[in-house]
C-alpha cells in the first residue's frame, strides 16, 4: 500500500542522512520504524519500561533498599 504523509523538513533531513548511512531507502526506514513501534506497542507498560534502569550505579540497590525498609518496619520506625 502507497501512504501520502506529512513530516517535517528536519525529521526528513534525518531520515535520509540515518538511511544513506544505513545503505537503506527512505520508505525501508520507515517500513522498519513502523515495524519496531508495532512491536513495542504490544507490551504493555510494564515490560516496555523493563531494564530503564539497568546499569545505573547511582542510584543503590533496589533490593537492598526494600530490605532496609521492611527491616525498619519490622523494628517499629526505630533505626
Amino acid at each position: 500500500m502507497r501512504t501520502l504523509i506529512d513530516v517535517p523538513d528536519d525529521d526528513i533531513k534525518w531520515l535520509d542522512r540515518v538511511a544513506a548511512e544505513r545503505g537503506k531507502s527512505r520508505a525501508s526506514m520507515v517500513r522498519e520504524a513502523i515495524s519496531a513501534f508495532r512491536a513495542e506497542a504490544g507490551k504493555d507498560w510494564i515490560a516496555r519500561g523493563a531494564g530503564y534502569w539497568k546499569g545505573r550505579h547511582d542510584i543503590g540497590d533496589a533490593i537492598e533498599y526494600q530490605r532496609a525498609m521492611r527491616k525498619d518496619r519490622d523494628d517499629g520506625g526505630s533505626a
